[in-house]
């Protein structure tokens, strides 16, 4: 990433919530209870899902000791269930996989009647492991966790937290540290990955938050940013238009650029993680853009207009030199079809089109 960016990313006034690691959706919450001086706080993990079981591998839940909740394991399915867990795990001291599923009778009991199964893991708060994630998150760097559970007692649950230069946390001895360290080294996505017969161990990857790009600052730009910052994506805006590139209109994104396409984006770092929305359909804002973007690895390229606007979009971009292969990226016209009126409407069809896309090409960790 850019330094300008990094800078700016690290200043951000959000802290995002990234499908890459689920421990953003409590990080804030477990943080004022350790403030609070709650020392006893349980953490739930799911660590695989099977058939319509409705959340990822990596989501969490945290129960602490004064009986407050915060985050979720099935969408309120199985709470029930794995706060009692929760409750024992922090008497005891000991960690618990739970499994709930259709071939298990206890799943109607808990209320997991759609037809999934799901694995949980639950463990008191670790709370090296905890500070070491939540400073990769906190400082938008990317990272892997790697927590033993299933195994010797004696090593169950214990915990490797890597960055990009090495270890950063650990507490498990140097050989199986070294294993678990080639395991990781291998992988790519969440999951459960097995050393041996005996010994499994989850692996969450910690990605830096997804960046949306709208280029334009009218009323659909204002209205996306704000659903792209709920969902947890870095937000930056390009205007070079002073009218509309005001901060009194976007106070809550990440960072503002009031200048034209090739200036502005000289200072961002295209990546595979980033969106970028053509919100103007001006051709002297929208096709410099485009001359740019169908260079550059990026998931998503969608552009405002009608598909005769488009039509005539392309024709200018095959004068430029881009062939179809390459115009064939560029959703337009913009956002799904559900008969969008107005612009909040018309947002929530573009960040829903950028959501799809994103999952199709599988940049959500599994």
């Amino acid at each position: 990433m850019a330094s300008a960016v990094v800078q700016s990313r690290k200043a951000s006034k959000h802290l995002k919530i990234s499908h890459g690691c689920r421990m953003k959706e409590i990080i804030n919450d477990v943080t004022a209870w350790i403030d609070d001086g709650q020392e006893k706080i349980a953490i739930a993990t799911v660590l695989m899902t099977w058939g319509s079981a409705p959340r990822r591998p990596g989501s969490k839940m945290a129960y602490s000791s004064a009986g407050d909740l915060s985050g979720s394991v099935s969408g309120g399915c199985v709470e029930g269930a794995v706060i009692e867990a929760s409750i024992n795990s922090l008497e005891s001291g000991q960690p618990e996989l739970l499994h709930f599923g259709v071939v298990n009778e206890t799943a109607w009991s808990v209320g997991l009647a759609c037809g999934g199964s799901i694995d949980i893991f639950v463990e008191n708060l670790d709370l090296p492991a905890f500070y070491a994630v939540r400073s990769l998150i906190r400082e938008e760097r990317a990272g892997v966790a790697a927590t033993v559970v299933i195994g010797e007692p004696a090593i169950l649950g214990q915990k490797l937290v890597l960055d990009q230069q090495g270890i950063m946390t650990s507490s498990m001895n140097s050989e199986l540290q070294a294993r678990v360290s080639r395991a990781i080294s291998e992988s790519e996505k969440t999951g459960v990955i097995a050393l041996d017969a005996k010994t499994k161990i989850f692996v969450e990857q910690i990605r830096t938050s997804p960046i949306l790009v709208a280029v334009g600052g009218g009323e659909i730009s204002i209205a996306l940013t704000q659903i792209a910052t709920l969902m947890g994506y870095y937000t930056i805006v390009i205007d070079p238009r002073s009218v509309f590139a005001t901060n009194a209109r976007f106070p809550h994104i990440d960072r503002l650029i009031h200048k034209w396409p090739r200036s502005a984006f000289s200072e961002i770092e295209l990546t595979p993680d980033t969106a970028v929305a053509l919100l103007t359909h001006d051709p002297k804002i929208d096709d410099p853009s485009l001359k740019i973007l169908l260079d550059q690895d990026v998931f998503y390229i969608g552009a405002l207009g009608s598909p005769k606007t488009h039509a005539m979009r392309l024709a200018r971009l095959r004068r430029m030199g881009f062939g179809e292969e390459q115009t064939d990226h560029i959703h337009a016209p913009i956002g799904l079809d559900i008969g969008a009126a107005n612009p909040q409407e018309i947002a929530l069809a573009i960040m829903s089109e950028i959501v799809a896309e994103r999952n199709r090409q599988g940049l959500v960790p599994a």
